[in-house]
């Protein structure tokens, strides 16, 4: 009998091992908050916590198709395709956006433009850029700590811009202004302008907030309609009415207000190493050499909708006003009021985590042409031109550090 219970004794116990050990296998260490983009801010109430998962859900696990409303014409299939764990885009995901040369506006609205949609359902045919018409490419954004750019002010947005250059530095800045769709209500702390308002999204800023910039990518690189915006992207030369069999709205109003309320309160990106010497004396030259003039390093949010990003001190790197960036990276593209050599300076917070959802390198600037920060660095010229060329003239240790400050971003 005690053989036995000791046979039953051992025999339980090297189970339990080996469950323990199939456990371990199984699970997955949690991540690291600077290590990943996606996750909400701190502070959300139970439910706006649970507007938050849904917007997550519409966002990342809404993959559409021709039964469900995909189309005709389009780009991708899904939010998350071109945002993969809310990072920057990949070539593959690079939008095209052609027909408008200066600021009075796209000549082939309703006729293909402003996005080319180079993939159609069965039975269409997918687009092509008109002959002769010049062109930009546009990678997707990361989308991180979005609802805190969105909380600013016009106000703040204004303090940094210097369109006479005043002060004399070479640096203007510059807000591109845009005139907003039939949907857009503007909150207490946007300012119009014959109509128009400060843009604050894309490349070229111009979605003015974050309900235009997510109406605007259903409709451009899905085809998908919604309460706001019910019309079916049309191809150049092709008939502007090309409906698909699924009925208008595609999607209701809630779920586009849903993937707003998500974009608004995801986290911002958590920088690493930022106690090391080398990634602090980084942040020094990086003011030093005047990147930061047009790389704003903090702003605070005044008083918001959202408890969550009221009166938050953040840390963006961005002045989200336009810039003359010299003729190498003149597009001759623009949108609204800005110029074609014009971009607005990307935030960037989150650089150094690029890699994750680009395939594990990097591609920077406003088309991913840049396979590196040095090589983005080196892209830079007009009213950075001062910048760049003080970061040549940097001793090779300084550059490390430089380059080192910007990965903890």
């Amino acid at each position: 009998m005690k053989n036995i219970i000791n046979i039953n004794y051992i025999t339980g116990l090297i189970l339990i091992i080996l469950l323990m050990t199939a456990c371990d296998m199984i699970n997955t260490s949690v991540p690291a908050d600077d290590g990943i983009l996606d996750g909400p801010v701190e502070g959300l109430t139970r439910e706006q916590g649970a507007q938050f998962l849904a917007g997550d859900i519409a966002f990342n696990n809404d993959i559409f198709n021709a039964a469900t409303g995909l189309g005709p014409f389009f780009v991708a299939t899904s939010c998350g395709s071109c945002h993969a764990g809310d990072g920057k885009g990949h070539p593959f995901t690079t939008l095209t956006r052609f027909g408008q040369t200066n600021e009075t506006g796209n000549q082939y609205i309703g006729n293909g433009g402003p996005q080319l949609q180079n993939r159609s359902i069965p039975g269409y045919t997918p687009e092509q850029i008109p002959h002769g018409t010049t062109f930009s490419k546009f990678t997707p954004p990361a989308n991180t700590g979005l609802g805190f750019l969105a909380a600013l002010t016009d106000d703040q947005i204004l303090a940094n811009a210097d369109p006479d250059d005043a002060d004399g530095d070479g640096i203007s800045g510059v807000p591109n202004y845009n005139t907003p769709p039939d949907y857009f209500k503007p909150q207490w702390f946007h300012k119009s302008l014959d109509g128009r308002y400060i843009g604050r999204f894309g490349k070229k800023a111009a979605a003015i907030d974050l309900l235009i910039q997510t109406v605007n990518a259903y409709n451009e690189d899905m085809g998908i309609t919604s309460d706001f915006r019910m019309d079916e992207p049309s191809i150049f030369n092709g008939s502007v009415e090309m409906p698909d069999d699924v009925a208008d709205p595609e999607i209701p109003a809630a779920t586009v207000r849903n993937v707003v309320f998500y974009l608004r309160t995801l986290k911002a990106p958590v920088q690493r190493n930022q106690n090391s010497p080398e990634v602090q004396a980084g942040r020094q030259v990086f003011m030093n050499i005047s990147c930061g003039k047009c790389h704003t390093p903090e702003f605070t949010t005044p008083k918001s909708d959202i408890a969550a990003l009221s009166n938050k001190t953040f840390y963006p790197y961005t002045d989200l006003l336009m810039h003359d960036m010299g003729p190498e990276l003149d597009d001759n593209y623009t949108e609204g009021t800005a110029k074609t050599y014009e971009w607005r300076t990307p935030p960037l917070w989150g650089l150094g985590l690029s890699p994750k959802s680009q395939g594990g390198q990097y591609f920077l600037m406003h088309d991913g042409r840049a396979k590196s920060i040095e090589e983005a660095i080196l892209w830079h010229s007009g009213e950075a031109a001062g910048s760049r060329d003080k970061y040549k003239a940097l001793s090779p240790a300084e550059k490390s550090n430089i380059l080192k400050f910007l990965e903890s971003l």
